[in-house]
């Protein structure tokens, strides 16, 4: 398994990297991003428990219409700002749900909640992503940074010192420890970060604040997802990245991060 881990990452890395700072356009990045989305929405409906070929595909391309949208009408970044906030709402809302699993289950396992949750867990993700690429491709990386180090600084705290459950209901491997160790990791690099751009006093605390919140976000999208797959009895949302799962299993900790932090970009009027 960690060989097919690492031989997948050696191939998907250099893809991403080089659509994010080498493409010449930024669509390229657009494009691929929308495709793991595609991806994402078809392994959504699994997650529905939707086995209709042509019901999963009418899903997906509903999901990519409202991207083409995003795309090509000229909204303005003030426009794009109720998106964000109503991901960030619907992230509260997520959090009680998640903190109360298994309990209100009954409430939004069926499709009539969970159909539009895939469009609020896509959506807003997407263009959260194509936004900030746009604004600057390293700080789409520093995004990409704090969900990434929240996730390997977890991994190897909760194996060294994980003894307190975070929900062991959602996800059992999970623990307290992690993701202060996650925290940590995290931490170095907005630091870093926050150094090399000469952030200083309230400009320094609100972007360690954002910062915070987005990996925070990040935890959260991730437990919401292991939720689901719980519900629906999979252990993957997936099998398209050997040794990784699916598209969703690889983007669960963006779909909350990304429009998280692009709200705060937005209202802080960036750093």
């Amino acid at each position: 398994m960690l060989k097919q881990r690492v031989l997948t990452a050696l191939v998907l890395v250099p893809i991403v990297i080089w659509c994010v700072f080498f493409a010449g356009d930024p669509r390229a990045f657009a494009l691929f991003s929308g495709l793991v989305v595609m991806v994402a929405a078809w392994e959504w409906t699994a997650l529905m428990r939707w086995t209709a070929p042509l019901a999963r595909g009418a899903f997906a391309a509903a999901i990519v219409a409202c991207l083409l949208a995003l795309q090509f009408l000229p909204l303005s970044t003030a426009e794009l700002l109720p998106l964000y906030a109503t991901s960030l709402l619907f992230w509260l809302m997520a959090l009680r749900v998640v903190r109360a699993y298994p309990g209100a289950t009954a409430l939004w396992a069926n499709t009539g909640v969970l159909l539009p949750v895939g469009f609020i867990l896509l959506v807003p993700a997407w263009s959260g992503l194509v936004q900030l690429h746009r604004v600057s491709p390293w700080w789409l990386l520093y995004l990409f940074s704090l969900v990434w180090g929240a996730d390997t600084g977890a991994y190897f705290a909760g194996r060294a010192f994980g003894k307190t459950k975070l929900a062991p209901a959602v996800s059992p491997g999970k623990t307290i420890e992690g993701m202060v160790g996650g925290l940590c990791a995290t931490g170095i690099i907005m630091v870093a970060v926050g150094l090399h751009q000469h952030l200083a006093g309230i400009r320094f605390v609100a972007f360690a604040g954002l910062s915070l919140l987005t990996v925070l976000a990040s935890v959260l999208g991730d437990l919401l997802e292991s939720m689901a797959k719980r519900q629906a009895g999979v252990k993957d949302s997936g099998t398209i990245f050997p040794g990784h799962g699916g598209a969703l299993d690889r983007i669960d900790s963006l779909t909350a991060a990304a429009p998280v932090f692009m709200l705060g970009w937005l209202l802080g009027g960036g750093f």
